[in-house]
């Protein structure tokens, strides 16, 4: 029995689609009433509102082919432009009715509502192409745009041996979507450049299949630290958004992926601990599975933490921030770090000039750097690679260094 389509989305989604487009031709005519233009314009859309609908009628057989990426990118590039210039037609238009109202109430002579002012279009289309540009560049390049985010926490109970010891962490690299080796070999000279003293990846190695990271072994093999290199799982790594032939085929996935960390180099934690000691004194390091609200509850913290104490110093690798949030930060046995990514603060945002916004902070309150509690400490990261959409724009992939600090 074949699935019936809710076919009302996307009528309403289709309208709304045309609304807007409309609105948008409605200003270019300001400029421009030409016939051939309107043509050209509406030639476009249904092109690429064919394109895109055909592209995902075929998702389920072909997956994310060249096709796909080029019309869902596409359309995402040229609907993200088109609010924008609809936002500041909107402005202009809000300001002809402004001032149509004063007019009608001194009883100034002329039209209700004046004509639009050529200004506003001009300013309208300047914005959409920064939008197009700003989508170019992230395309092209930042999605290779590494950054080098510091933070220096401070902890009372720190063991003073371990006062400066730096980690470096980084988070979903999802091999699958990797498509540069020259700009991604630059990523991993920077991760080593930071000569820390450990390093640390937060899960989500892979989109789905195992074998998505043996182009890229080589590169990140290359990554080492003196106290070594650890890893936990993501939500993507168990393989839960493919279909498979059985279940047995499916676990085999995961012990490969989990073969395929212990070949670059990494331990990866599996609801457990590791101890490092430095001139006799010692930082307990643990690790779960994947533990998010949403995304399968697998993680055990408290088999992670078994045999410790309450008074040892404790950094957690924990995929997910919403663990933190529902379980970690309120755990007896105090976990005074924990590491986390999942969000990639959605490749998409602002965080300049004192603004921090991304459509993901409706998902997440907190998406990305530090936040406390109590003294507990999370920091999320933003991701090292990029999924679905690919590109970043304003939200870079992200190495995070951490220093620890007693005081």
């Amino acid at each position: 029995m074949k699935r019936k389509i809710n076919i009302v989305p996307i009528i309403i989604v289709s309208l709304l689609f045309l609304l807007l487009n409309w609105y948008v031709i409605s200003g270019i005519s300001v400029l421009t009433n030409l016939f051939y233009v309107k043509v050209i314009f509406w030639s476009v859309i249904l092109l690429l509102s064919v394109s895109l609908l055909f592209a995902i009628s075929r998702f389920g057989s072909r997956g994310m082919d060249t096709l796909f990426k080029f019309t869902t990118h596409a359309f995402l590039a040229l609907f993200t432009a088109e609010i924008v210039f609809m936002v500041v037609l909107l402005l202009g238009d809000f300001y002809r009715l402004i001032s149509g109202s004063v007019g009608y109430v001194r009883h100034i002579e002329g039209p209700f509502l004046p004509t639009r002012n050529v200004y506003w279009v001009e300013f309208g289309l300047l914005m959409f192409s920064l939008v197009i540009l700003l989508f170019l560049y992230g395309i092209i390049k930042g999605k290779y745009a590494y950054r080098v985010i510091n933070h220096t926490l401070y902890f009372k109970d720190l063991p003073e041996s371990f006062d400066g010891f730096k980690i470096t962490q980084i988070s979903d690299i999802h091999s699958g979507s990797l498509n540069n080796a020259k700009a991604l070999q630059k990523g991993i000279d920077l991760i080593n450049a930071q000569q820390s003293d450990l390093f640390v990846f937060t899960g989500d190695l892979v989109n789905n299949k195992a074998d998505e990271i043996v182009p890229w072994m080589k590169h990140f093999a290359q990554i080492k630290a003196p106290y070594g290199q650890f890893s936990v799982l993501g939500n993507h790594d168990y393989g839960d958004y493919v279909k498979w032939d059985n279940e047995m085929v499916k676990r085999g996935n995961l012990l490969t992926l989990k073969r395929y960390h212990a070949e670059m180099g990494y331990r990866l934690l599996l609801d457990e601990h590791v101890e490092l000691f430095k001139n006799g004194e010692k930082i307990i390091l643990a690790g779960v599975e994947n533990w998010g609200v949403g995304f399968g509850e697998r993680g055990d913290l408290r088999k992670a933490l078994k045999t410790t104490s309450g008074s040892d110093f404790k950094v957690l690798l924990s995929h997910d921030p919403t663990h933190w949030e529902k379980e970690v930060k309120t755990f007896p046995n105090t976990v005074h770090l924990t590491l986390a990514g999942h969000t990639h603060g959605m490749q998409f945002g602002i965080e300049a000039f004192g603004i921090k916004w991304s459509p993901v902070q409706y998902r997440y309150a907190h998406w990305a750097g530090i936040i406390s509690d109590n003294g507990r400490y999370l920091n999320i990261n933003r991701g090292f690679g990029f999924l679905g959409f690919s590109g970043r724009i304003g939200i870079w992939p992200e190495i995070t260094v951490i220093e620890l600090k007693k005081g």
